[in-house]
């Protein structure tokens, strides 16, 4: 099918974003998937300017309000998302001439029937372009809080939550980690031969890919250049899964021994369920339960890829007391439902859409979820609880309640995991920072269940 402007399909999936409740990342995806037929370099172009327009709207908007007699929030939002999506090429694209931008914007403008303001966007995008280096944003010492906003694209009540959890220094370095541009982890299945490995590497390179060993586990490994993790040698035949490091951390902490009976609460998509699973190599049992079909189909279907036959996959919301698994598990993984705001940099819009109120909000939730499972767990059995997010509330202080509560007791990690995650470990949980580490921003900390409370 010809005529296809890719343009065109950016600007639509930014209008869908403006009204839809749905996440950048699945629009984008959906977008992609009804215009495979286009070609790779086609289909990239759609996915930076996207995400990238998305990322870098503060700083876009900053901009722009300098140059348009129309403040950015009163434009009609056809106009509002073309003219983002414009000055993205004009800042981060320098191969696009901005000539090129200018006119393909004019040309959209007037294929959406806006001919009457053809003329403003051209004057305001050429202007951009003209002004780009002269461009004064707020002064670092004397305002440093608007200046990273600026800077960084991230509102100011988020920044001022970061210095205050993690002071001003590392509060920059994560702004800055989130605007780097991801490579995707592996998990390379640790039964492989060191030959299967080496074979298995060797082939991703000669497509093209870059690979590197990741610093923190032996059998984890980052990818550049993938055309597709789908089309990957070993894919089909189960040699890898895509995973995080911070969460094949959490599977490494939980001292998972042969025969034991590990249930994860939030499984979906699956990640630490299966990698556990891979840990029993072949004994005991996992449990992995999420709480819809469309979550658990997931879990399911990669559990076949993977071969494991020690999974069972089930519909169980995690609100939901089931008395069969009452003091069933060796090791509980909980996995809470949370702000996720250490995974800003894979899923930009949630800096836009996390609010102070909603972080509170959230506590409920997860108290919810560990009162109702906490007794899923045997005495002396294991509590690995995480969330991909970086605020005390829902990590540190969820943690100090847990132990009160319930009776349980922090374990150190230190034996677990990496040197090179420093001595936090000993305290029996880790916030991860980016930036700061080599993961995504992650907390997790391991918790067992006294043999006799007090």
């Amino acid at each position: 099918m010809a005529g296809i402007n890719v343009r065109e399909v950016v600007l639509d999936i930014l209008l869908e974003l403006e009204k839809s409740e749905e996440y950048s990342n699945i629009l984008i995806a959906s977008a992609l998937e009804k215009y495979d037929y286009l070609d790779g370099k086609e289909k990239a172009f759609i996915k930076r300017v996207c995400e990238g327009t998305i990322e870098r709207e503060i700083q876009i908007d900053y901009a722009l309000d300098q140059y348009s007699k129309t403040p950015v929030m009163k434009m009609k939002p056809l106009i509002r998302e073309l003219l983002r999506m414009s000055v993205y090429q004009l800042f981060f694209m320098e191969h696009i001439p901005a000539a090129a931008v200018c006119n393909e914007a004019v040309k959209l403008a007037k294929k959406r029937r806006f001919q009457s303001l053809q003329g403003y966007v051209n004057g305001v995008l050429r202007t951009v372009d003209r002004e780009k280096n002269k461009i004064a944003y707020p002064d670092k010492e004397k305002a440093w809080e608007a200046y990273l906003s600026v800077r960084y694209s991230m509102p100011l009540w988020l920044i001022a939550h970061f210095s205050k959890a993690y002071g001003p220094e590392a509060c920059e370095r994560i702004l800055a980690a989130f605007l780097e541009r991801k490579a995707v982890c592996v998990r390379l299945d640790e039964a492989l031969t060191d030959e299967e490995r080496k074979a298995l590497l060797t082939a991703w390179e000669r497509a093209g890919v870059q690979v590197e060993e990741h610093p923190y586990l032996s059998y984890a490994v980052t990818l550049q250049k993938a055309a597709g993790i789908r089309r990957l040698a070993g894919y089909e035949e189960g040699r890898f899964a895509v995973q995080d490091v911070s969460s094949m951390l959490v599977v490494e902490a939980a001292g998972i021994r042969p025969g034991d009976t590990v249930i994860d609460v939030c499984a979906a998509p699956g990640g630490k369920a299966l990698h556990a699973a891979e840990k029993l190599r072949g004994t005991g049992q996992v449990i992995a339960c999420d709480v819809s079909r469309h979550k658990t189909d997931k879990i399911e279907e990669n559990r076949e890829r993977l071969r494991l036959g020690n999974v069972t996959v089930r519909v169980q919301d995690a609100r939901e007391r089931d008395e069969a698994l009452v003091g069933q598990a060796d090791v509980l993984l909980a996995d809470v439902p949370c702000s996720g705001l250490g995974v800003i940099g894979h899923k930009q819009d949630i800096k836009y859409r996390v609010s102070a109120e909603s972080l509170g909000e959230i506590t409920g939730l997860q108290r919810e979820i560990i009162t109702n499972v906490i007794d899923y767990i045997k005495p002396g059995g294991v509590l690995m609880y995480s969330t991909c997010t970086m605020n005390p509330g829902e990590n540190e202080q969820m943690v100090e309640w847990i132990c009160e509560s319930f009776g349980m007791e922090k374990v150190s990690m230190a034996g677990d995991l990496p040197e090179a995650l420093g001595t936090e470990a000993e305290q029996g949980m880790i916030q991860l920072l980016p930036g700061i580490h080599e993961a995504d921003g992650f907390f997790f900390a391991k918790l067992r269940k006294r043999e006799n409370p007090a």
